[in-house]
């Protein structure tokens, strides 16, 4: 057949990426016969750039990882260069080498698309679900692509979050076996635009990694807090339950006071006791002597 959908996925990131992201973008492009690689982006650099690099690549969708305090992971998913583009947070992140799955496919087969019926309800996410279907989807008869169908990317929406997940077709009963990699991802926002433009869409549930760090540190500093405020109210209560009891008068009625005694003043130095020389120590010394010299003859 003849190659006519020539989508191709520019996939790289920014510098400060860890080596769980570094991974996960590698196995992407492993599961994506149709995408490109690039070199990292400086930091310093704008967003809006990313649409000449796609443009020199001849890419026409791209996916890029932003890493932000080498702890927070950032994924654009962009429809170059008119849009629109989509922004997420990247949680639980699994690759292939880690998780040691059972599950294998061939490399460069074409995957079906499974998404949850909740893709077909709102309006964000049936947006998603289009660009979901254009950047993970390999073209039919691309020359790096192999013409079988042997695995599944499952799209579900859970707890407002976007889960991924790889899946092998066991060719014998169509049981699933997974593969990975896999991650969640939770909407930021949807511009018009790629990498910008006015926002189509913000969502309401989602919590900056920051904030939630910060609301950890707040509930740690409550439970202490109010740990010392029971130790304190634990003290005033041991002060208040001693009360304090009445003088009896009958109490001094059996004391008797004890007899003083003259003070003695000596004024003569006390006589030293006489010496008493030990009569047994010269037999002792003759007895020691005579042990040495039993010894030295021996």
């Amino acid at each position: 057949g003849k190659w006519k959908n020539k989508e191709r996925v520019l996939i790289f990131s920014s510098r400060g990426i860890n080596f769980r992201t570094r991974h996960l973008m590698q196995d992407l492009r492993t599961l994506m016969p149709h995408s490109k690689a690039d070199t990292k982006m400086d930091r310093k650099d704008q967003l809006f750039v990313i649409n000449e690099v796609c443009e020199m690549k001849n890419c026409n969708k791209c996916i890029f990882f932003e890493a932000k305090k080498k702890q927070d992971l950032y994924m654009w998913l962009s429809n170059t260069p008119q849009g629109p583009s989509a922004k997420f947070l990247v949680q639980n992140v699994h690759t292939l080498a880690e998780l040691k799955m059972t599950g294998n496919c061939l490399r460069g087969s074409r995957p079906l698309l499974s998404f949850d019926p909740t893709f077909d309800k709102e309006p964000h996410y049936a947006l998603l679900k289009e660009l979901f279907i254009q950047i993970f989807s390999t073209p039919q008869y691309h020359p790096k692509s192999q013409p079988f169908v042997d695995h599944v990317f499952t799209f579900t929406v859970t707890d407002e979050r976007i889960w991924f997940r790889n899946y092998q077709i066991i060719e014998e009963d169509a049981s699933l076996v997974e593969i990975g990699p896999r991650f969640v991802l939770n909407l930021i926002k949807i511009f018009q635009g790629s990498f910008g433009g006015p926002t189509l869409y913000e969502n309401p549930h989602y919590r900056s990694p920051n904030m939630h760090r910060r609301l950890l540190r707040l509930s740690v500093a409550a439970k202490f807090r109010e740990k010392q405020q029971v130790k304190e109210v634990q003290k005033i209560k041991k002060k208040g339950s001693k009360v304090l009891m009445e003088e009896d008068p009958t109490e001094v009625v059996f004391e008797t006071p004890a007899e003083e005694k003259p003070v003695e003043i000596q004024l003569v130095k006390p006589e030293s006791k006489p010496i008493v020389k030990d009569k047994k120590k010269p037999r002792k010394i003759q007895r020691k002597k005579q042990k040495k010299l039993f010894r030295t003859e021996t």
